[in-house]
């Protein structure tokens, strides 16, 4: 039998289908196993006045420029052209971050070969950038980490606290210290949720029959895992974009040790009261008095390297390096060996035969290659932010309505940096993108108001460490989420815990830029 497909009206002979008296005719309902999209339309609409926007301002931009550079006027309070070209190609940057499903990587090369293209930016400094110190330093450091997660040392350390623990409290905020000490041997939020996984999987093995436990730890590690890379100069990619853009603005980015000393004691705090907020409200007080019970039986079924007994030689190699190349981190004012130099004789020393605990090869192939390609071109980026005098001129164009403050311009600032900081994961996912797209203005602009741009900086890379609104706002959450993790959470979960989690971080990134860095050498105001 043929089908016969029409609109509204019927081909004549065929006969429809009898209606009641009186009945007016209802449109089709749409149910619920209906394919077609519902909000697709809405999304587009705002995708391309999004673009329209953009295309309007780059053209206010560049056509002004273009008819100065034309005409051979000379005006060192206008924008070059090379200056707006610059920033009409960061504003199509943005708007690929947030309005289009390319990957980030994939939208910040674009940027950079337009760059390119246009003459805004030599091709030199682009292919420089592979080369920077900063890439080589995550590459090296990547590949210290793929030793040690290969030795097992990272699990066997995490099995012997949680073992330990005989309430949930401290089994919580146990998890919570193995975890922030992991910042220190991997170098990547997702790395540390990929070894941490396991040990929660193996946890949800030793605790049947506590749901509301488990539940409360699978917000807990990816939780801990986003707040504790502050920590580290290599807990995010973002760090690293922060310090280069810093060097390329003012001559002086953040090292490792300042960033160590500045970082670690919000991560410390943070975290854990994170992780007492996380039990607070979402387990009982009976369920935090009831004790628990974890063997290293347990996490052993989901190890492949001993959790129990002595080291073996392996986890013994891996420790002594490591602790190593952390030492001579902390210790640069001594030697004077950048701390790219440092990761590199550790991660050759990490991979030699007899010495190390993992071949080259697989070492490589553990080196998050698509986040290198993202750091290199948001460098170029941002250098040509800088080069050009785009940033300056941005920062100098929206002086005004800050200074509008008055004498508290500063603190205004202040505020305004964390609390876009804090929100900007709803509308750009990634974490690099998000201090890629932020910090070069923060930057040119604060000096202007009187805030160093170093204090402001690091202050805006903190608050971009929290990202827990949505499953899909940071990879540790995404993980964590997913049904084969046994997690039990669901973006309730998520939106509850953000309501509560946001203005604590808020109110601890304020009081550290205002009383603790200032202490610790960095000087919120200049």
């Amino acid at each position: 039998m043929s089908t016969v497909r029409y609109a509204t009206v019927p081909p004549p002979g065929r006969a429809t289908l009898p209606r009641e008296a009186g009945a007016s005719p209802q449109p089709p309902r749409r149910g619920d196993d209906d394919p077609s999209p519902r909000r697709a339309p809405r999304r587009v609409t705002k995708r391309w006045i999004a673009a329209a926007v953009v295309l309007l301002l780059a053209a206010w931009l560049i056509v002004p420029a273009a008819i100065r550079t034309a005409g051979g006027a000379i005006d060192p309070a206008a924008l070059s052209l090379p200056a707006a070209t610059t920033l009409a190609v960061f504003l199509a940057a943005v708007w690929g971050w947030v309005f289009t499903t390319l990957d980030d990587t994939l939208v910040a090369l674009l940027a950079a070969a337009g760059l390119i293209i246009l003459g805004a930016l030599p091709a030199d400094t682009f292919f420089a950038s592979l080369g920077d110190d900063t890439i080589w330093l995550l590459i090296c450091a990547c590949i210290i980490a793929a030793g040690v997660a290969a030795s097992g040392l990272a699990l066997r350390g995490a099995a012997q606290l949680v073992t330990r623990a005989r309430r949930p409290r401290t089994l919580a905020h146990a998890s919570t210290a193995a975890l922030i000490v992991s910042a220190f041997a991997i170098p990547a939020t997702s790395g540390r949720a990929a070894l941490a996984l396991p040990v929660y999987r193996a946890l949800a093995t030793a605790l049947p029959g506590r749901p509301a436990l488990l539940r409360a730890l699978g917000l807990i590690f990816p939780t801990v895992i986003l707040l504790s890379a502050v920590g580290s100069l290599l807990g995010a990619g973002a760090h690293l974009i922060t310090s280069q853009i810093l060097t390329e603005a003012t001559g002086e980015g953040i090292g490792f040790l300042r960033w160590l000393v500045l970082g670690l004691p919000l991560a410390v705090v943070s975290s854990h009261l994170a992780c007492e907020l996380v039990l607070l409200r979402f387990t009982s007080r009976a369920e935090r008095r009831t004790r628990v019970s974890v063997a290293l039986t347990d996490l052993a079924e989901q190890a492949s390297t001993p959790v129990s007994g002595p080291l073996t030689r392996v986890e013994r190699r891996a420790l002594l390096l490591l602790a190593a190349v952390i030492a001579l981190w902390c210790t640069e004012p001594l030697h004077g060996l950048s701390p790219a130099i440092v990761a590199l004789l550790g991660a050759i020393a990490m991979t030699l035969p007899k010495l190390g605990c993992i071949g080259l090869g697989p070492a490589v192939k553990r080196v998050p290659w698509n986040l290198l390609l993202f750091l290199a071109a948001t460098l170029a980026l941002g250098s040509a932010l800088t080069r050009t005098g785009a940033a300056a001129w941005l920062g100098e164009s929206m002086l005004g309505p800050v200074r509008g403050l008055g004498q508290g311009a500063g603190l205004g600032f202040l505020l305004l940096v964390v609390a876009l900081s804090l929100a900007a994961h709803l509308v750009i996912q990634s974490r690099s993108a998000r201090s890629a797209a932020l910090i070069p203005i923060i930057v040119a602009i604060a000096p202007g108001i009187g805030v160093d741009p170093a204090a402001a900086a690091f202050a805006s890379t903190a608050a971009a460490g929290f990202c827990h609104t949505l499953p899909s706002s940071a990879k540790p959450v995404a993980m964590f989420t997913e049904a084969d993790a046994g997690a039990g959470i669901d973006p309730a979960d998520l939106r509850t815990l953000s309501a509560w989690l946001a203005p604590l971080l808020f109110t601890l990134i304020i009081a550290c830029s205002l009383w603790l860095w200032p202490i610790l050498g960095l000087p919120l105001f200049i």
